[in-house]
Formats: structure tokens, sequence, C-alpha cells
């Protein structure tokens, strides 16, 4: 499967991100479908506030990805810290919060039916937020 970006359905845009998800991109087996995902973020985003509520106030799903450009640091539960560059393959497992360092485009692919439950959340809290 072959999709340009401005094809991937925009499921969320705030200021500062457009998170943009092209359900039933694959199968993963045991993960089930799994989405294609492209996204950019401005620097300053933080998750903190828009996963709050979601078991631990973090992201239950797991990605894997690729940073097209920018900086991306992620803190776990336990306060731990991984930054991700340009150019670098990423594994982010459940339990995450993202802060964006320096603005940054993402591709990433996470299991589809956890991932849209994440999004949907995000932008009820969005909402709630106006």
């Amino acid at each position: 499967m072959r999709i340009a970006k401005d094809k991937v359905d925009v499921r969320l845009a705030i200021p500062g991100a457009v998170l943009r998800q092209r359900q039933d991109f694959g199968d993963a087996g045991a993960f089930g479908k799994i989405s294609g995902e492209y996204f950019t973020l401005a620097a300053g985003v933080d998750t903190t506030e828009l996963f709050r509520g979601l078991e631990g106030d973090s992201c239950q799903c797991p990605h894997w990805g690729f940073v097209l450009s920018g900086r991306v640091t992620t803190i776990d539960a336990n306060g731990a810290h991984e930054t991700v560059d340009a150019n670098d393959l990423f594994y982010w497992p459940p339990g995450h919060n993202v802060r964006v360092d320096a603005d940054a485009e993402l591709v990433m692919f996470s299991p589809q039916h956890e991932h849209s439950r994440v999004i949907g959340h995000m932008a009820e809290r969005v909402a709630g937020a106006k």
C-alpha cells in the first residue's frame, strides 16, 4: 500500500499539532490491524494534559516510527527520558508522554484499536478545554 501524506486522514488538528492516521494500513498479527500515521508537531507541544484521564495519565499504546525532522522526548511513568532526533528509528512502549523539543515530523505505525482510542481521548480533552 502507498499513500501520500496529504491523503492521510487528519484525526486531530490543534495549535502546534496535526495528527494524521490511515487506518487498516496493515495487519501486525497479535497486535491486529495497524495504522500508518504522520504527525507534524511544533516545539513546545507536551501531551501531559492531553493524556490526563488515560491509564497512568499516559499513552498506553506502543509505537514504532521514524523521525523525519526535529527532536522529541518521551517520559515514562518512572520519569525516564529518551530523546529521538531526525533520522532516528524509535520504539515507544506503552506508558509514555511526549514533549516536542524542536519542530518535528514523525512517521509512526501503531496498533490501530489502541491508538485510535488515545487519539479520540485527546480530541475529547481538546473539545472540553474550549
